[in-house]
């Protein structure tokens, strides 16, 4: 375990993952913000996101921001799969192509636990807060460690991938995988046509059509909508590595707290297993993760609110780096819930 100014590694040592597989020396790369209180009660736990890195998401982390590191310690643990923990990209032979070990979500909340109580001696958790992948982690935090999760805030986010959404997921993996650099389980060049295509998939559906008539990108900085697709959607993905993001998606298409031999896939009876306060907020335009998802969650969960966030955005709604009104409602949100 190392740790130096806020950011630090926790190696794990080896895992043995639901699948039965042991990952050797795995390890969360991690960032923190503000400072624990005296008896370690203002901690906030708030993963990574799909091909999200740390960089990339302490955006919101800010004083008077969604999360306030004035008033809270704040921790953001590296999804496995984000090339920075554990990752296909950092994992030597033989655990590459089809032998790498997949991660369930399960799995990375068990080891961001650990990371809390070895290395913060952290027990209790005020808050775990995320987006899309991000949520779908809160999730499985309040459903596996209880009464030490006070509250989770699922922003765009599910309990379990619906199916819709896995049908994405499959459409996304087979136009990365359809590019010729992919030959019997591996990426042996960098996949080009790949990442376009997957790029012009994602793009139909993390913004919504509202978006895209109203030509919302032009508050972006962007010229036209193919300048918006080149310059925004084809970078985002190709800077990671092609494998990480396969490994990402199988984490995200297999999200389901009700998944473990307790529940053996009754996600009621996981639900109502929820103690914490449980926010969901899904955005009305989100063709991932939709309202009635969250609404149909909601009708088991012992303490849970219902506040859709009515954008264009669609499912970046979630995420609204330029998005004002939507990080106003948010941020609104999650004060309240904090407050009580």
């Amino acid at each position: 375990m190392t740790q130096d100014a806020g950011q630090g590694v926790f190696e794990a040592g080896d895992v043995v993952l639901d699948s039965g597989r042991t990952f050797p020396g795995m390890r969360i790369v991690y960032q923190s913000f503000g400072e624990l209180n005296a008896d370690r009660s203002n901690v906030i736990v708030y993963p990574t996101s799909y091909a999200a890195q740390h960089l990339d998401t302490r955006w919101l982390i800010r004083p008077g921001g969604i999360l306030d590191p004035t008033r809270y310690f704040i921790l953001i643990p590296n999804l496995f799969g984000n090339g920075l923990s554990s990752s296909p990209s950092n994992t030597g032979w033989p655990l590459t192509g089809d032998r790498y070990p997949q991660v369930t979500y399960h799995d990375a909340v068990r080891v961001q636990q650990r990371l809390l109580a070895e290395v913060f001696g952290v027990e209790r958790v005020r808050l775990v807060y995320g987006w899309s992948m991000g949520g779908m982690q809160a999730y499985h935090w309040a459903s596996l460690f209880g009464e030490r999760v006070e509250r989770i805030a699922v922003v765009c986010g599910s309990a379990r991938c619906a199916p819709h959404n896995a049908v994405f997921i499959d459409a996304v993996r087979a136009a990365l995988t359809a590019d010729p650099a992919w030959r019997d389980g591996v990426f042996h060049e960098r996949p080009v046509r790949g990442f376009r295509a997957m790029a012009r998939l994602y793009a139909t559906m993390a913004l919504s059509q509202d978006f895209y008539r109203d030509e919302l990108w032009r508050g972006m900085g962007f010229s036209s909508q193919e300048d918006f697709l080149v310059r925004s959607w084809e970078t985002v993905f190709s800077r990671r590595d092609p494998a990480d993001l396969l490994a990402q998606l199988w984490t995200w298409q297999h999200g389901d707290i009700s998944a473990q031999p307790r529940y053996r896939g009754d996600l009621p009876a996981a639900l109502r297993d929820i103690s914490a306060r449980v926010l969901l907020m899904p955005c009305d335009q989100d063709a991932y993760f939709r309202v009635e998802d969250s609404r149909r969650e909601l009708a088991h969960l012992r303490h849970g609110e219902l506040r859709p966030i009515v954008s264009p955005w669609g499912h970046r709604a979630g995420n609204p780096v330029a998005s004002p009104a939507d990080e106003a409602f948010i941020r609104e949100a999650v004060q309240a819930l904090l407050a009580d």
